[in-house]
Order: C-alpha cells, then structure tokens, then sequence
C-alpha cells in the first residue's frame, strides 16, 4: 500500500523496493568494503554501515572515475551493491556505471521527500515510470 508517492527523474531504468539509507557525504564506491557492504571511510558519516540491499540516498560520487567505476563493480559482483540510488548530483561515471550494472538510478526527487523519509522508511524506487512510493514508515 502506498503512503505517498513522489515525482523525480530517471537516469538509469529499473524499480526496486527497500529501506532508505541517507548519506550527507558523497559516496566513494571503491571505499567499501565489497564482501559486506559496510563503508570503510573513517571520516564517512556512513562509516560502519552497510549500503548493501538499501535504498541509497547521497549527493554524489567522489573519487576518480576508475575508482567509482571498479568499487561498484565489486559490490555488485559479491551482492552488496544497493537496491537503487537516489542522488543530487550525478555525474558521467555514477551514470554510466549505473547503466551498466542495471541499478536504477534517479534525481531530481520532490523537495518533500528528503523533509519526510527517514532513515529505515520502506520505499519502492521506479525509475522507469519516475516516481519513488513510500511503503512504510518506521
């Protein structure tokens, strides 16, 4: 059942449903540890926390474009990779490596929802169809 849905835009087609992880730092992929999906990077306000089957909400990517590329490639390869992305500003290597690996991928999300979902919350990502459904609150 849907509490409420919100508009965005899609970047890379797909639809997946789970929990919200929020991030304020940009994520670096290749700090991540790829057999648990638990961020490495000591000064991450994600540090100890794992992305892995999550619903990522960050602002961007950092590191060089190697780097970005072959850490989500390693999570993907041993299953830690997150559901979908929801991100501020993406760039030419967050994109193409989502296109790639088959991740949605979307931005340009409704001011309201980063004012009303939590970390935890239960929403449905379809980045196909453009819009992001909040299933459950926590």
């Amino acid at each position: 059942m849907t509490i409420k849905s919100y508009k965005c835009h899609k970047i890379s087609e797909g639809q997946a449903s789970g929990e919200v992880l929020f991030s304020k730092d940009g994520i670096c992929f290749y700090l991540i540890d790829p057999k648990t999906g638990v961020v490495i990077q000591r000064n991450h306000c994600l540090f100890g926390k794992s992305i892995a089957g999550k619903i990522l909400v960050f602002p961007n990517g950092t590191g060089s474009s190697v780097v970005q590329a072959d850490g989500m490639y390693q999570l993907k390869m041993n299953h830690n990779e997150p559901k979908a992305m929801i991100v501020k500003n993406a760039d030419t290597t967050l994109v193409a490596s989502s296109i790639i690996m088959d991740m949605p991928l979307v931005d340009k999300v409704e001011e309201d929802f980063e004012k009303e979902i939590n970390n935890k919350d239960v929403v449905k990502v379809n980045a196909t169809e453009g819009t992001i459904k909040l299933l459950k609150k926590v």
